[in-house]
């Protein structure tokens, strides 16, 4: 019985006889009719219960969810849904999402004919790294009649690990190596020539340079091979994570230290992919989570690990412990990807000395972050003397961000300054710019 659950009809039809016995007291003929309409609601309600409770496994489901989840990104579950009963059915799908979505009217309504089988679609978009739980799937079925439903659970719980976004590595990963990548904002960089270090015959693929086609090995495949050959240069890049404070601020969901962690997975492909090597660094009182420099095939598992569980301490950022590490462990110039962010020119020339030392030795690119509400603030039309004020305010402060820019250059220290959505395709097409002239 604890499966049995009485649908909406079923209500209704108790009012419809309630008021029908009312009204007998009136007119006494609805006595009769009202016992015979008693007695055709209980047949019809005790028949639904005996078809839709007869018989075992007249309904099956299952839910298949993805290894891992992805941060950030649209993650696609499936329900795959079969009716074997001999009418038709309609059920109510109740999944027990983690708690992490705050979704607590997910439902979804399916109608499904005589032994049909369906898959039903959703998406889920996490905004934390971590541990999500899956609980049952529940689903009510019920008859054409709509008297009764009959609960079935399945699947059971189901822990998920949210890594970092590493649907937009592999998607940032085929924009960097196409022929077209200029279409997606990267720019289109001519290549500095290649040693003749033969590495390997691969089948060839859009974007490589048709005069290494091989021709003895494609006679022999019957598909386009084409020699490769090592880079001339190979060259060092680390990603440095600040876990300060401020890059818990929030956008979308997301705090900017995610969207930091997403980013820096997407770029320590595409380094790999180019055969250079790439390491990680991540600070706020101290430096932690350090991973060397390395261009193993392996590499980036590491670097997914060390990313995994990285969170701020709510501390300020101290730059000179970063200045001394790099300058201890890192010996050979390399390119240095510093993600962090600075609201005010202030709190930049409080950094700007550590900063400085590091371009001395390496190739320093600061990634800092537009504030896209400040921004949608000062293109708000102003209807009032506090809108003014608050657009004046807000303009002053966008005005600070570039002026940040701008002393960075003056100082010979690269900069993007970009919002959280563009920050992986902006990376790249540093780096990108950045090899292409070579460190």
């Amino acid at each position: 019985m604890k499966h049995l659950f009485l649908l909406q009809r079923v209500y209704y039809g108790f009012g419809i006889v309630i008021v029908l016995f009312i009204l007998s007291f009136v007119f006494p003929v609805l006595y009769a009719i009202t016992w015979g309409v008693v007695g055709v609601g209980f047949t019809l309600f005790f028949a639904d219960i005996a078809a839709v409770f007869w018989g075992k496994d007249k309904f099956t489901a299952q839910r298949y969810l993805p290894e891992k989840l992805s941060n950030g990104d649209e993650n696609n579950i499936v329900i795959q849904l079969k009716n074997s009963y001999p009418f038709s059915v309609s059920c109510e799908i109740i999944d027990e999402i983690p708690v992490q979505f705050q979704l607590r009217d997910f439902a979804i309504q399916q109608q499904l004919a005589v032994h049909q089988e369906k898959k039903i679609h959703y998406n889920l978009t996490p905004k934390k790294r971590g541990e999500y739980h899956f609980g049952h799937l529940n689903i009510y079925v019920s008859s054409p009649l709509k008297l009764i439903a009959k609960r079935y659970i399945f699947s059971e719980g189901q822990a998920l690990a949210c890594y970092p976004s590493f649907i937009q590595m592999r998607k940032y990963d085929l924009i960097a190596f196409a022929k077209n990548k200029y279409a997606f904002g990267l720019k289109k960089l001519r290549k500095i020539g290649n040693t003749t270090e033969f590495e390997q015959i691969k089948e060839y693929v859009s974007g490589d340079d048709i005069r290494t086609i091989n021709w003895k090995a494609t006679a022999k495949k019957n598909a386009l091979m084409v020699n490769q050959f090592l880079d001339e240069n190979t060259e060092t890049v680390y990603t440095i994570l600040d876990k300060g404070r401020l890059m818990q601020m929030p956008f979308d969901g997301m705090t900017l230290l995610d969207y930091a962690i997403n980013s820096s997975l997407a770029i320590s492909n595409v380094v790999l992919k180019k055969n250079d090597r790439v390491g990680l660094l991540s600070f706020s009182k101290k430096v932690e989570n350090t991973v060397a420099a390395s261009n193993k095939k392996t590499h980036l598992q590491q670097i997914i690990t060390k990313l995994y569980n990285l969170q701020t301490n709510f501390s300020e950022s101290d730059f000179g412990s970063l200045y001394s590490t790099v300058k201890q462990t890192i010996t050979h110039r390399s390119l240095l990807l510093l993600y962090t962010n600075f609201e005010s020119l202030s709190s930049l020339h409080r950094q700007l000395p550590y900063l400085r030392a590091l371009a001395k030795n390496h190739v320093l690119v600061v990634i800092f972050f537009e504030n896209t509400e400040l921004k949608a603030l000062t293109q708000k039309q102003v209807k009032n003397t506090d809108d003014i004020i608050d657009k004046i305010i807000a303009e002053k402060f966008n005005f600070e961000k570039r002026l940040i820019a701008s002393e960075l250059t003056k100082y010979g220290i690269q900069s993007i300054l970009t919002t959280p959505q563009n920050l992986s395709i902006e990376t790249i097409n540093m780096y990108l710019k950045i090899k292409a002239k070579g460190f």
